[in-house]
C-alpha cells in the first residue's frame, strides 16, 4: 500500500508539473508581440548591450529611439541602425536628470508614436574594493540604474495603461541576486531594480503590461574599457577584463540580446542569461549563507585596497600586457563590433 501511494503521488506530481509547462507555454502564445510597427525606447542604446539589442529590434522592423549621454557616440550608433531601418531617433539625454528624462520621453512619442516597448538598459559600473567606494559612487549607481528606470517606467506608464498594453524589459545583473564582490555600488542599485521590476510585474499584469526582469552574468559587450576601476585599477580591470573573455563564462552581445527579445516577445517575467550566472542564482536561492561565504573565499583573491585609492580610472586607461593579450581578444573584438572605442 505504502508503495501504491507512492507512486499515486509521483503520478500527480509529474501531471501537475506537466499542466504547468503546458499553461506557460499557451500563455507565452498569448502573449506573443511582433516587433514589426512597434516603437522601442533602449536607454543607454548608443554602445555594447542596448545597441546590438537596438540591431536586432530593427531588424525585425520596429522604430527605434535612442538616449545616450554623448552626441557623437549616438550619431554612430544611429549611421549603424540606419542600416537596418529608417526609423530611428537619438536623443541625447543624462537619465539621472529626471526633466532630461521626461523631455527623452517626449520627443521620441512625437517623432515615432506611442511607445510599445521601454527597455531600461543605461547603467554605470565601479570596480574595487569597498574600501575604495563612497557615498557618491553609490549615489551615482543608484541614480544611474535604479531611479532612471524608476523615471522612464513612470513616463511611459500612463500610456500603456490607457492602452491597455506594452512591454517593459529592465536589465538587472547577475548582481541583482547575489553579492558579487568589488561591485558593491553596483550589486546595490541592481538589487534594488530587481526588487522593484518583480514587484512591478505583478501589479501590472491586470493591465496586459509585462515586466521582464533580465540578469545577465558576464556577457561581451566591449564595456570593461568604459568601466571606472579604483584601488589597484590596473589588476581590478585585468580579472575584469579576462573574465568577460572566457567563453563558458561569458555569453555574446548578440546571444544575450537574442534571448532578451524572445523574452520580452513572450512578456516573460524573468531571463538569467548565461549557464553559470543561472547555477549561480539556483545556489543563492537554496543556501544563501554558503553562497555569501564562498563570495566572501572569491573576494580574498582579488586585489587588495591601494593604488589608486578612491580615485577612478577607466579601463581604457587600466590597460597591461596581461589585458591587451590574446586571453582578451573576444572582448576586443566586442569594443569594436558595439562603438566602444570612441571616434
Amino acid at each position: 500500500m505504502s508503495s501504491f501511494n507512492s507512486n499515486h503521488s509521483l503520478l500527480w506530481g509529474l501531471a501537475g508539473v506537466g499542466a504547468l509547462l503546458v499553461t506557460s507555454t499557451l500563455l507565452n502564445q498569448r502573449r506573443k508581440m511582433e516587433f514589426r510597427g512597434k516603437t522601442v525606447i533602449i536607454t543607454g542604446g548608443s554602445r555594447g548591450l542596448g545597441l546590438v539589442m537596438a540591431r536586432q529590434f530593427a531588424q525585425e522592423g520596429a522604430a527605434i529611439a535612442l538616449c545616450a549621454r554623448d552626441e557623437a557616440e549616438l550619431e554612430r550608433a544611429k549611421a549603424d541602425l540606419q542600416r537596418y531601418s529608417s526609423s530611428i531617433f537619438t536623443y541625447p539625454c543624462d537619465v539621472t536628470d529626471k526633466g532630461q528624462i521626461e523631455a527623452f520621453i517626449g520627443a521620441a512619442q512625437q517623432a515615432l508614436g506611442p511607445i510599445d516597448i521601454l527597455v531600461n538598459n543605461a547603467g554605470t559600473i565601479m570596480v574595487g574594493p569597498v574600501e575604495t567606494m563612497t557615498e557618491e559612487d553609490f549615489k551615482e549607481a543608484m541614480d544611474t540604474i535604479f531611479w532612471a528606470s524608476f523615471h522612464t517606467i513612470n513616463a511611459v506608464l500612463p500610456q500603456m495603461r490607457q492602452r491597455k498594453g506594452g512591454r517593459i524589459v529592465n536589465i538587472a545583473s547577475f548582481g541583482g541576486k547575489v553579492p558579487v564582490p568589488h561591485l558593491l555600488p553596483y550589486v546595490t542599485s541592481k538589487f534594488a531594480l530587481v526588487g522593484y521590476s518583480e514587484g512591478l510585474r505583478a501589479e501590472l499584469v491586470k493591465d496586459s503590461i509585462y515586466v521582464t526582469t533580465v540578469c545577465p552574468g558576464l556577457m561581451r559587450t566591449g564595456s570593461p574599457r568604459n568601466a571606472y576601476f579604483k584601488g589597484q585599477n590596473e589588476k581590478e580591470y585585468a580579472w575584469f577584463k579576462v573574465g568577460d573573455s572566457i567563453p563558458f563564462l561569458a555569453m555574446s552581445a548578440e546571444q544575450s540580446a537574442k534571448e532578451i527579445l524572445d523574452a520580452c516577445r513572450h512578456g516573460k517575467a524573468e531571463v538569467i542569461l548565461s549557464v553559470p550566472a543561472q547555477i549561480g542564482s539556483i545556489l543563492h536561492g537554496v543556501v544563501p549563507g554558503l553562497f555569501t561565504e564562498m563570495m566572501g573565499l572569491v573576494n580574498t583573491w582579488l586585489p587588495e585596497p591601494g593604488g589608486i585609492g578612491q580615485q577612478r580610472a577607466k579601463g581604457k586607461d587600466s590597460e597591461t600586457g596581461l589585458t591587451q593579450s590574446p586571453l582578451t581578444i573576444l572582448t576586443a573584438k566586442a569594443e569594436a563590433n558595439n562603438n566602444q572605442l570612441g571616434s
